[in-house]
């Protein structure tokens, strides 16, 4: 019986992905370049660290969150996924391109490689589970500080909804990313917010939200 080797359930198929399996790798691949510039506006520590009475004394903060600055370096995520791309071209006999530009527009490119030689690594590729579960844990990584702890029932809370109606009012219904899911949608409106729209909703939410504190 062959067994897929990232859920470890029945492959029908044969091969060492079930079409399941790959289908989440690609889509956690495609989300990777939206969560490396999401996680760019929580680079600075919070500002919290230097008020109260901890504000006192003591060690300055950091000037930047280390485990993020990790993950956007030249060695984070884009290191991960180039790795994983030189492996791939390096099993096929494909030649072994020069990693140029920023780390954003490499990480693209490794992304983009990747994802057109996921047919492959499902089914031909005896590394194929270890490259899904680092993809897997790379992907969660970068999500639990772009989006807040998972609640295993009723999902991430990502904040609310700023969809606008006609008449120019805001949804304003909690926004949550159900375990499992890589798209965020709306129950009261269904409006839909793929990994690619992250960014922007982030910046909507926190500018409602800034709003409703003035008001």
């Amino acid at each position: 019986m062959d067994l897929c080797q990232l859920c470890t359930q029945h492959d029908a198929m044969g091969g060492y992905l079930c079409p399941g399996c790959t289908k989440d790798t690609v889509a956690r691949l495609d989300c990777l370049p939206s969560l490396y510039e999401g996680l760019l506006s929580f680079l600075a520590p919070s500002m919290a660290v230097s008020q109260g009475r901890a504000g006192k004394g003591g060690p300055a903060p950091l000037p930047v969150r280390a485990e993020i600055l990790d993950l956007r370096g030249p060695g984070g995520m884009v290191g991960v996924v180039e790795d994983w791309l030189s492996a791939v071209r390096l099993e096929r006999g494909m030649r072994q391109p020069t990693p140029a530009g920023s780390v954003e527009g490499r990480l693209k490119a490794a992304v983009a490689g990747l994802i057109v030689n996921m047919p492959w690594i499902a089914v031909s590729w005896p590394q194929a589970g270890t490259f899904a579960e680092e993809i897997r844990a790379l992907t969660r990584s970068a999500s639990s500080i772009v989006s807040p702890a998972v609640d295993e029932v009723r999902g991430t809370r990502v904040g609310t909804c700023p969809a606008q109606f006609d008449d120019g009012g805001v949804c304003g219904a909690v926004l949550r990313l159900l375990p499992g899911e890589q798209v965020v949608t709306c129950s009261w409106c269904g409006t839909s917010y793929p990994p690619a729209t992250w960014v922007e909703l982030k910046v909507l939410i926190d500018k409602d939200t800034r709003a409703r504190n003035a008001a």
